[in-house]
């Protein structure tokens, strides 16, 4: 189960950051919350904090594939009919089958049995997938390969992009301490300059950058005279 329950994971946090590259949203860009729909929501119960990390969000929401909630995020199931596998079976009744699948007079039971066009289907003969529907410009929607789907708050605020350049600041700090040939363990003075949108940053995450940093002091001025970095 537990094994089960990591694979899951895994799967969750790769959709995610690929979601997060389509829509050109950097790793170290924190967003407000992710929503994962899966069948079985209890069996990823305390990995939320993982996922999280992962992926960068500050929020993971479990919801039940079958809650009223689920179906308003525009995700739907497309069955295809392999026309080739099912046609010696069912003959001329084949293009019933087909005709089903794109109607939508199919259906699948609780067993997972299916049927189109009044004709069951066996295993092989068709080909059922999950589909995301289109998100709105806050959200972007991935489907699980296993089943299931996520959906990913995109919306950045100012408060998200501020953290999000400060973890920017910290990358960049931790770059020209190694280029310094500094040891892991190494205090260090600094100094961060920019613009004002960068200041903005280092003086809200002060704890943030200093920790990471492990800087003994901190200081946050309009110009410097240290090494330009971008970030």
């Amino acid at each position: 189960a537990l094994v089960a329950s990591m694979d899951k994971v895994r799967e969750v946090c790769s959709v995610t950051s690929a979601l997060r590259k389509a829509s050109g949203l950097r790793n170290r860009l924190p967003l407000a919350s992710l929503t994962v729909v899966v069948a079985d929501p209890a069996a990823l119960e305390g990995f939320e904090s993982i996922v999280a990390d992962e992926v960068n969000v500050k929020q993971v929401r479990l919801l039940a594939a079958d809650a009223p909630e689920a179906a308003s995020y525009g995700v739907s199931q497309k069955l295809t009919v392999n026309a080739r596998a099912a046609g010696p079976r069912l003959g001329r009744d084949v293009q019933k089958a087909i005709q089903g699948s794109k109607s939508g007079d199919w259906s699948v039971a609780e067993d997972g049995s299916v049927t189109a066009g009044g004709l069951e289907l066996v295993e092989g003969e068709f080909t059922l997938e999950t589909v995301a529907g289109a998100a709105d410009e806050s959200t972007a929607v991935g489907v699980l390969p296993t089943g299931g789907f996520v959906v990913l708050d995109t919306a950045v605020t100012p408060e998200l992009a501020a953290e999000g350049l400060a973890r920017d600041l910290v990358r960049a700090v931790q770059q020209a301490r190694r280029d310094a040939g500094l040891q892991v363990s190494d205090r260090i003075a600094l100094t961060i300059a920019g613009s004002e949108e960068v200041q903005a940053a280092a003086r809200t995450h002060e704890q943030l950058i200093t920790s990471e940093t492990l800087a003994t002091s901190y200081a946050v001025t309009p110009e410097g005279g240290g090494a330009e970095v971008t970030v």
